[in-house]
């Protein structure tokens, strides 16, 4: 198989299990961090010449990560194009099946089975706490309704306010999101790159807390420790 992915969280599942696989990947894929493929541009504007000039056999994207568009354009020129969705934790273990499978895996890798033994094995939260978590800025944008990350949150024990917001990413004025008094503000460094210097000021008085943006948004061998990684962070941020 010769195979171009879209998807940074994918390209790493795919280069993991599956060595010499991928041929393609955008400038975004960057793990694992040895990985040496053709760069075909980024996730919203892949360069698609280049990816056929590759020869794939099948390319991976993903339905928010990636543009209608492009993907057809892809097909229009014979391409195989395999769309993930994948809006929980449970959906990821499905998808990452689906893409290894496809991508020509005779079986699955041992660290899907440890990943889902992880999430699976996460005790009911004994306390839970009411969070905004912003995921860029100029403008604010939050986690709204139906998200992966917004489930990992969930079964961590962190509701986001806006939850049942009738977009997924919603912008919302700074006010409006101080207003929500929220026990805690969650600042991911992806896609946005939160920093103890940029996102925290914004917030006078509420706690906030910085966590890894791979391990709270990311579907891959990422998801094997993103339990202990993030129910650490939330923990020092309730103290």
């Amino acid at each position: 198989m010769r195979v171009v992915s879209l998807v940074p969280s994918l390209s790493e599942a795919i280069a993991v299990t599956l060595p010499g696989a991928l041929v393609g990947a955008t400038d975004w894929c960057s793990r694992p961090v040895d990985l040496e493929v053709t760069r075909i541009g980024g996730t919203k504007n892949p360069d698609v010449a280049r990816i056929l000039a590759l020869g794939p056999d099948l390319v991976i994207a993903n339905e928010e990560e990636n543009r209608a568009p492009d993907l057809d354009a892809l097909r229009a020129a014979g391409v195989e194009v395999l769309v993930t969705e994948v809006r929980s934790v449970p959906r990821a273990f499905a998808e990452l099946d689906r893409v290894l499978g496809a991508c020509g895996a005779r079986s699955r890798p041992a660290w899907l089975d440890a990943a889902e033994a992880a999430w699976s094995a996460l005790p009911a939260p004994a306390e839970r706490t009411r969070a905004v978590v912003p995921v860029w800025r100029r403008p604010w944008m939050v986690l709204g309704r139906d998200t992966f990350a917004g489930d990992v949150l969930a079964r961590l024990g962190v509701d986001h306010v806006y939850a049942a917001h009738p977009e997924r990413y919603p912008r919302v004025p700074l006010d409006a999101l101080r207003a929500q008094a929220p026990d805690l503000v969650v600042l991911p460094d992806e896609p946005y790159r939160f920093t103890a210097d940029d996102g925290p000021e914004a917030f006078p008085g509420l706690p906030c807390t910085l966590v890894s943006g791979r391990h709270l948004t990311w579907y891959g061998p990422s998801l094997t420790e993103a339990p202990r990684v993030l129910a650490g962070a939330l923990r020092a941020a309730r103290r």
